[in-house]
């Protein structure tokens, strides 16, 4: 049974909400991130670079504890206002390509991740879970939720398109041109409704934010062993996530790129190639496969299709027939010499929603020596692997919705 909990959201006023709505800090260039902290005051950018202030750079420690006094400060000037009462929160997202996102905003149980009711499919970095676990308790709030995904319920989704008849609490568009809705929903028997039908979900999975929901399992289990009057119903035993149905749920795979052939001349790499693979050079068109099993490569000016040879064909487990686990067990581990996917120099990752034409022009330029494509994980493989204890390799999948922090803050 899945424990989906509301809870008293702190949000920026509807006539700010849009100042203060940020994407994820790395996804900003230098330039993109100095132009809002320059000129917008009101933007959540203000409260996790607090260095800005003093014109240099603070990591560690210090940052955490400036962290707090920017929120704090941004709750003393009224720019955030505490909700009164646990809601929930319909959120709607209509990105630039009108795909349409709906789902609810909602404190997920710590010991639901524990007892693995939600699943996990990717690894995380231990020291990374720590650093993050470290930050929340200093910070005491998370302003990014964890992006769960569950089974299409009618019951659930009828809740949510009659609580969008109504103005939205808040309606701004981004300069991304993605159009945000939010709509509270804190009728005591709606909530109850919703509380029930997630009860009778056995799993629910992660679709993004693995370490954030890690992080946040390690503060929950800090908090509960630190404290002797420990009941259950402290705000730590659950951590702010966002739950969409699994038909509105969006997979993009993840391209890779390699700076050598690890020694290989091209005609000693294709001939390595062939014993795996079927090759077909397809010439300066670019080139998408359509199939799983399929890839695509760009090497020396050129496009290829490789297909894996059916003779191999021989999966043991869910996990070893996944596309991004066959690309490293046959090409980038045996051949390239990658071994470590999250630390190696050698390789990097583009979202496959960008145009292939990205993954070209940085090896043109030389930057990469060999790329890499293939078609998106998709759900049910996703489930899969989750349902059976393993993990995918990293960059396996990039998932949307992304939605923006410091809409809706859950405070530990």
């Amino acid at each position: 049974m899945a424990k989906i909990l509301p809870f008293k959201a702190v949000r920026p006023t509807r006539d700010k909400v849009s100042l203060v709505a940020s994407r994820s800090y790395q996804t900003y260039t230098q330039a993109e991130r100095e132009a809002r902290l320059d000129y917008n005051p009101f933007s959540f950018l203000h409260i996790v670079n607090p260095g800005y202030k003093y014109a240099r750079e603070i990591t560690g420690t210090e940052r955490y504890t400036l962290v707090r006094n920017r929120y704090l400060e941004f709750k003393e000037d009224n720019v955030f206002v505490h909700d009164k009462t646990p809601s929930f929160y319909i959120y709607k997202i209509v990105d630039r390509d009108h795909q349409v996102f709906n789902g609810i905003v909602a404190a997920a149980s710590a010991e639901d991740y524990e007892n693995d009711v939600i699943k996990k499919h990717e690894d995380t970095i231990e020291y990374r879970e720590r650093i993050f676990k470290d930050y929340l308790k200093t910070v005491g709030f998370n302003a990014e939720p964890v992006l769960l995904t569950y089974p299409d319920n009618k019951v659930i989704s009828t809740i949510i398109a009659k609580a969008q008849k109504e103005r939205a609490e808040f309606e701004f568009t981004t300069t991304y041109r993605d159009t945000h809705y939010l709509w509270k929903l804190d009728d005591p028997n709606l909530i109850e409704v919703v509380k029930n039908e997630f009860e009778k979900m056995s799993t629910i999975y992660i679709a993004d934010g693995h370490h954030r929901s890690a992080s946040s399992y390690l503060l929950y289990q800090d908090e509960k062993n630190n404290n002797p009057d420990h009941k259950g119903d402290e705000s730590y035993n659950q951590f702010m996530t966002f739950l969409i149905p699994e038909s509105e749920l969006r997979i993009h795979e993840f391209n890779r790129l390699v700076k050598d052939l690890n020694g290989l001349t091209k005609e000693e790499f294709l001939i390595e190639l062939d014993t795996i693979f079927r090759i077909e050079n397809r010439g300066i068109m670019p080139y998408k496969p359509s199939k799983k099993h399929h890839f695509s490569m760009y090497l020396d000016g050129e496009f290829y299709s490789l297909y894996l040879r059916k003779s191999l064909y021989n999966f043991k487990t869910s996990l070893d027939a996944l596309d991004p686990q066959i690309l490293y067990n046959t090409i980038l581990k045996p051949i390239l010499g990658i071994d470590d996917l999250r630390n190696d120099v050698r390789i990097d990752y583009i979202n496959g929603k960008k145009d292939i034409i990205n993954v070209k022009d940085r090896i043109d330029n030389g930057e990469f020596a060999v790329g890499f494509g293939m078609v998106p994980v998709d759900i049910n493989e996703m489930k899969h692997i989750a349902d059976d204890g393993l993990k995918m390799p990293p960059k396996s999948t990039f998932i949307e919705p992304k939605l923006r922090s410091g809409v809706t803050i859950y405070e530990f």
